[in-house]
């Protein structure tokens, strides 16, 4: 005998799309990442700028939303063998995962109407707790594309997924960073949990495959057998012990490690002792990086699908070099305050183009390995160890590094990564 609850999850089975339409990936995946893009405009852009505004330190800052991203440093221990040990469910594989992530992470970003803009220490406790949520929602979301997504189409995918990111960041920072300087933290919290809430629907509303069921909890089929953690470990480490993986690993790193570098001092240099209006700033880092991860990743995504990977990331390794060695003469020759705005094109806009070609060629070298969700994870994890590592020496070094020395050691590890994945079969399809 069918019940209520039987008859709604098929009549929703019938009608809602699955991950095996093309249209239902983009839009899910784009969707997904442009709310993760919302959380992140709004915390490390507009409140951190209207922190270092109201007088707070660069490195009271930097340590204290380094804390927040420690979970995504930690994701692949977290995560990737929860997911990738977890069997079958009758809503699908990985997406019982994305809908509980989603409803944690919905109830830690409430919590931001509890706190005052003075509170540095529990707002980074609160997205703290919101990263734990948000990371493994990531981690799902990218074991959905290595399990639906054509190879031929990673590219495009990537270049969807860095769109809805950075279209989140930009009108999250361009919005929050005038309405916390107008209404207050306590309503840009509730504006920004309205924003995310409808940015996760398309996740909730989505069937992983067409023959799952939209809300039934259980599993389907047999109690999987579940490979030991410790040999999973194993596995896993002799993996990533491999010199190619271990290249990979030191890439991705040092990447997001001198970005963060240079990024944190610059602005508070733009707020603090340039003069500048934080919610001025934000909009135009919002701009800035909608203008590159818009029409640029698509481009940059069509490329890659066409040509591989190694191609468009040496181009944007070096054209990113150029600009950051071309920012600190600026720099360098008191030109900070005029051409405030040209640094910022330069130094912001090619780099966060990166990531659409690496990600395929990091997709692809995890494929068909036992826990391929761990061993992308553990490359994601290590842009994201780079990037806290390198917004946490920023805050300790800005008294004593030069801005023009900070650019041009940017320079020069971008030039040495281009080095490097031009030689050999780095980036090549598997290895």
């Amino acid at each position: 005998m069918s019940t209520p609850s039987d008859a709604l999850i098929r009549s929703a089975a019938w009608t809602l799309p699955s991950l095996a339409t093309r249209r239902a990936r983009y839009s899910v995946f784009f969707a997904t990442y442009l709310y993760q893009g919302l959380i992140a405009g709004f915390s490390l852009t507009a409140l951190a700028n209207h922190l270092a505004a109201r007088g707070v330190s660069a490195a009271e800052v930097g340590s204290h939303f380094a804390l927040a991203g420690l979970p995504w440093t930690l994701q692949p221990i977290l995560w990737g063998p929860v997911i990738d040990r977890a069997g079958d469910f009758r809503m699908g594989r990985r997406r019982p995962f994305a809908v509980a992530a989603i409803l944690g992470a919905h109830a830690t970003l409430a919590l931001l109407l509890l706190a005052r803009p003075d509170q540095v220490g529990l707002l980074g406790l609160i997205f703290l707790a919101h990263s734990l949520f948000a990371s493994l929602l990531d981690t799902a979301c990218d074991r959905m594309i290595m399990d639906h997504v054509p190879a031929l189409e990673l590219g495009r995918v990537s270049a969807c997924t860095r769109a809805g990111f950075v279209a989140g960041t930009s009108l999250s920072a361009a919005i929050f960073s005038w309405t916390l300087a107008t209404a207050g933290l306590a309503a840009s919290a509730r504006w920004l949990l309205a924003a995310a809430v409808l940015a996760s629907l398309p996740m909730l509303l989505i069937r992983e495959a067409p023959g799952d069921a939209f809300a039934a909890p259980g599993r389907r089929g047999p109690v999987p057998r579940r490979l030991p953690f410790r040999r999973f470990l194993r596995r896993l480490g002799t993996a990533l012990r491999r010199p190619r993986a271990l290249r990979l690993l030191a890439l991705c790193f040092a990447l997001d490690g001198v970005l963060g570098l240079f990024e944190l001092p610059f602005s508070v240099d733009l707020l603090q002792r340039q003069g500048w209006d934080p919610a001025a700033l934000s909009r135009l880092q919002a701009g800035l990086t909608l203008a590159s991860g818009t029409a640029g990743a698509l481009a940059i995504g069509l490329w890659a699908d066409k040509a591989g990977a190694v191609r468009p990331l040496s181009a944007l390794l070096l054209a990113s070099a150029a600009a950051f060695a071309l920012a600190g003469v600026m720099i360098g020759a008191g030109l900070v305050g005029p051409a405030g705005p040209m640094i910022l094109a330069l130094t912001d806009m090619l780099p966060g183009l990166l990531i659409v070609a690496l990600m395929p060629a990091l997709l692809q070298a995890s494929r068909g390995r036992a826990g391929a969700a761990t061993q992308f994870e553990v490359y994601m994890a290590a842009m994201n160890l780079g990037s806290v590592a390198g917004t946490t020496l920023a805050g300790w070094l800005a008294p004593v590094l030069p801005l023009p020395a900070a650019a041009a050691f940017v320079a020069f590890v971008f030039v040495a990564a281009a080095r490097m994945i031009s030689r050999g079969d780095l980036l090549s399809p598997r290895g």
